[in-house]
């Protein structure tokens, strides 16, 4: 979801992506000739790793196992809310992912509008390099949007678009994980909320620092900017900009039967662009063995 400010990216934005881009260039090095050694964070019962809020990580799901994740954010000063569910699952093992996400929201620019459904994301994602037991891991996603939700409300482009991303990951030490995005959108097609048609493009850049307090307890801080077109009149746009900085934590409860749910909170705070804007966001994922369905139904008799 983005808010629509017209300010130019602060000066401390374009530092933190300048320091992040050189730390994963200065940390790939080294980190490739220990791709096989697992982090001490994969000893003993199952982590927490695949499960960050507004940033992705560069681990594709396991083989056979499949999961359902629902988030929901919701902006006090705009009175945007969304509420997104994304399903991913491996195709064949790790190296090939493929995953969905649907979207219900509100958006606070349109009094009246009421909420509906937003626009619906097609994902194949391909892990590059590493996986979730190695100190170093990349992870390019290619999405189509398709336009199922409403423009004529804010609930979507109105077109077509296209979308890529990278995600980088890093293990710094047995306390310390690092993710890293850059992703693009461009929706050639877009339509505003007066039928106006005109094509969009943007950039998006985001980095998270997670502290493993213990297999089962992560604290985490989260920073995402946004820089996007919108349609203004047939044929022109503006660019629209969106800083959120959001600290939050994670925790899980893992069962018997390989069934693992993370419950999450976080505060995204607006910054530069976005300033005074404040925001709650939910999170839950459940994960399990694609075999936990037939044992689901052998445990209700059918």
């Amino acid at each position: 979801m983005i808010v629509n400010f017209k300010v130019t990216a602060p000066s401390f934005l374009r530092t933190l992506t300048t320091l992040a881009a050189l730390a994963l260039i200065a940390s790939a090095s080294p980190l490739l000739s220990q791709q096989q050694t697992p982090p001490a964070t994969k000893s003993g019962p199952p982590t927490i790793q695949d499960n960050s809020f507004l940033i992705e990580e560069a681990y594709n799901q396991e083989p056979a196992v499949v999961q359902h994740i629902s988030t929901f954010l919701r902006r006090t000063e705009s009175h945007d809310w969304v509420y997104s569910f994304t399903q991913e699952w491996p195709v064949t093992g790790i190296k090939h992912q493929l995953s969905y996400s649907i979207a219900g929201q509100h958006s606070g620019g349109s009094p009246g509008s009421g909420a509906g459904m937003g626009d619906f994301y097609i994902n194949y994602r391909y892990q590059l390099l590493g996986n979730g037991e190695t100190r170093f891991a990349i992870a390019p996603r290619f999405t189509v949007l398709l336009p199922t939700g409403d423009s004529h409300y804010g609930r979507g482009l109105g077109g077509t678009g296209l979308q890529t991303d990278v995600a980088g990951s890093i293990v710094l030490n047995r306390n310390f994980v690092t993710h890293l995005n850059a992703g693009a959108t461009w929706v050639p097609h877009a339509r505003n909320e007066a039928g106006d048609r005109a094509g969009i493009a943007g950039y998006n850049l985001g980095h998270s620092i997670i502290w493993l307090t213990n297999p089962r307890f992560n604290v985490m801080l989260e920073t995402a900017y946004n820089d996007f077109g919108r349609v203004t009149a047939p044929g022109k746009t503006e660019r629209v900009k969106d800083l959120l900085i959001s600290p939050g934590v994670r925790w899980a409860y893992n069962f018997k039967s390989g069934l693992q749910i993370v419950p999450g909170i976080a505060v995204p705070i607006g910054a530069g662009p976005t300033s005074g804007e404040k925001g709650i966001l939910l999170y839950l994922s459940f994960e399990h063995p694609m075999r936990f369905l037939y044992w689901q139904r052998k445990q209700a008799g059918d």
